[in-house]
């Protein structure tokens, strides 16, 4: 049966990122630490046959996808099945300040619960549901061939669930890290974890390009 192998990245860091604040549906651009994330990946991939790189419509996402489509010379799809969960009125807001003013969401939060959502949000389920559809949409279109799938933490959450078939409510062990490199394959029978986390690309003690 033919697979699909599919490469998928969590963008570069932000400036929320780093406040531990809320972005979901937030257009937030790249800091300049992400930006320098972005043309790491970008080279890390560089020897990967890429047949497309389909993005979150997201302005870190897309930052973070157009420096890796320029290395690999290929065509850049934006789709908004590939965006963050949509956290209502969490967005905008700290970890911190979401269990001040609102202890009980909070708690619900917490505790995964499959089908609650923030308060004008996205459920567990409909997340999941959305990555499902649209990962496996995308894959189908390049069979025998290899994708870039370029999106943010809450999106590789769910297509790491898929891959291994952990629930929806299972305690999340495995890491999200911005600008890290997952690959998967694609069947039609589902989706296969082949590697996850790799940060060796952004580890160097010398960056090629400085951050002022």
């Amino acid at each position: 049966m033919q697979a699909t192998r599919i490469i998928a990245i969590r963008h570069g860091e932000t400036a929320w990122n780093v406040d531990t604040r809320i972005q979901g549906h937030l257009d937030i651009a790249l800091n300049e630490v992400g930006q320098w994330q972005a043309r790491r990946v970008a080279q890390a991939l560089a020897d990967d046959p890429v047949d497309a790189v389909y993005a979150s419509d997201l302005l870190r996402a897309w930052q973070t996808a157009q420096a890796i489509a320029e290395v690999a010379a290929c065509p850049l799809t934006p789709h908004t099945g590939l965006r963050e969960r949509g956290f209502g009125e969490f967005e905008g807001r700290t970890y911190a300040e979401i269990e001040a003013l609102w202890p009980d969401l909070s708690r619900q939060w917490r505790q995964r619960e499959p089908h609650w959502a923030p308060p004008g949000g996205e459920s567990l389920v409909a997340v999941r549901e959305r990555v499902q559809r649209t990962a496996s949409s995308l894959a189908a279109r390049h069979l025998g061939g290899q994708i870039v799938l370029v999106a943010h933490g809450g999106v590789m959450d769910m297509l790491y669930r898929l891959a291994t078939g952990q629930d929806l409510q299972a305690p999340r062990a495995w890491q999200l890290g911005n600008a890290a490199i997952n690959r998967l394959l694609w069947t039609p029978e589902g989706f296969t974890l082949v590697g996850w986390a790799d940060t060796s690309h952004l580890e160097s003690s010398v960056r090629d390009e400085a951050i002022t």
